[in-house]
């Protein structure tokens, strides 16, 4: 055997689920498409050694989170200007507060209240006043979905039921110092891709391009639809957990760092309501523009990288109007072959996918991801940690430790 445990994907729920592993004395081999760890982590470094922008997860949800344990974390910076665009015409996000329902207080009700089953959360809104098509496209950018399939009720879930606390941090030197640090003393192998799993109970064999690895049992944390749309095929793999891995289906997601030929005059964070661009923010005295942009907004981004990119960032920050964009670094995670999108939110009528996903098959495949907590936790880091860390824990189980 190559491994007591074999981990597919070295992302943040896999190498936590490895650390685990391998405390415990467990030999575990973590395997990774990618050349590099982190899977939807990624950080961008100016070549200059300015400060690191987030191309991936952005930062840290909770003063409680186990991720500020692993790294140095800070307070999120708020900026000197925090404006929303509507109607094509910035306005300070001020001007959102002083409406009858801002789409945070919106967003802080339903989480409060709560939301029967069958109802989207464009259909909460409808219920409670609405449409309020900022508070809609508010919901979009942050869920990575359609308001029109997105589980009110599972969104209400997800945050009240989320222990990581209040506040939000950044990573001190960037994001990708977390991947790195659980890696720590870890076998890990990148540019490994996996392409088909077979396994009786016992015994699992991996086939890659480098040859077959052997192992007692398998922890698949790649995105579920990677399994769907077979890069990642498992043969025997129960009818319940494909049509699960169906129905966990992640958002699109499009983030571009556009360095422009002059310099912000301010620090700026922009809401686009208007479903174009996602968030777009700037820091004073750098040339970096970022954009994050999920959903039907980074279907937009991803067609104007390129000529059209101007353009587009002109609408959220006039000030690069007057400059040219010199240099561009996208991560596209819906065209990404190994990851498929974003991350996983709850859906409509596929409010038990989860669970069925995560459920273990013979003592011989696991599985864990921020999937396998849609609806009931954040798909965020904090739940990533948790899916691999209480995965160990099923596995040391399994295994009698």
């Amino acid at each position: 055997m190559d491994a007591e445990v074999l981990v597919i994907g070295a992302g943040v729920s896999g190498l936590a689920c490895a650390s685990r592993l391998a405390g415990a004395g467990v030999r575990a081999v973590v395997v990774e498409a990618r050349p590099r760890i982190g899977g939807r982590v990624r950080t961008f470094r100016p070549a200059d050694g300015g400060p690191s922008l987030e191309l991936g997860a952005q930062v840290v949800h909770g003063d409680r989170n186990p991720a500020r344990s692993l790294v140095g974390t800070e307070t999120a910076p708020r900026p000197a200007a925090a404006r929303v665009v509507s109607g094509r015409v910035g306005r300070p996000m001020g001007t959102l507060a002083r409406t009858p329902h801002p789409p945070w207080l919106l967003e802080a009700r339903l989480n409060a209240e709560g939301a029967p089953a069958g109802v989207s959360v464009n259909g909460w809104l409808r219920e409670n006043g609405g449409p309020y098509p900022v508070a809609s496209e508010w919901f979009r950018q942050t869920w990575a979905a359609d308001p029109e399939r997105l589980s009110a009720r599972g969104v209400a879930a997800a945050q009240r039921d989320d222990t990581a606390g209040r506040g939000e941090f950044v990573v001190c030197g960037g994001f990708d110092l977390l991947p790195r640090r659980l890696a720590r003393g870890l076998e890990v192998h990148t540019g490994r891709p996996v392409r088909a799993l077979d396994w009786s109970p016992g015994r699992v064999r991996a086939h890659t391009p480098a040859g077959t690895l052997e192992a007692e049992r398998v922890v698949v944390t790649v995105p579920p639809a990677v399994v769907a749309r077979g890069a990642l095929a498992i043969e025997d793999l129960p009818g319940d957990k494909r049509r699960a891995a169906a129905d966990l289906v992640p958002g699109d997601g499009c983030c571009v760092v556009a360095t422009m030929s002059v310099p912000a005059p301010e620090t700026a964070s922009v809401f686009d309501a208007d479903g174009a661009s996602g968030f777009v923010s700037c820091r004073e005295g750098r040339p970096e523009v970022l954009v994050v942009a999920k959903d039907a907004a980074a279907a937009c981004v991803r067609a104007a990288t390129g000529p059209g990119l101007s353009a587009l960032l002109a609408v959220a920050l006039p000030w690069t109007a007057r400059a040219r964009v010199t240099g561009t670094e996208v991560a596209d995670w819906g065209a990404d072959p190994w990851s498929g999108g974003a991350f996983t939110a709850p859906r409509l009528g596929a409010e038990d996918a989860p669970a069925r996903w995560a459920e273990p098959v013979a003592r011989t495949l696991f599985f864990a991801g921020e999937a396998t907590a849609a609806g009931t936790r954040p798909p965020w880091v904090q739940s990533a940690i948790a899916s691999g860390t209480e995965t160990a824990g099923r596995i040391l189980e399994a295994m009698g430790r």
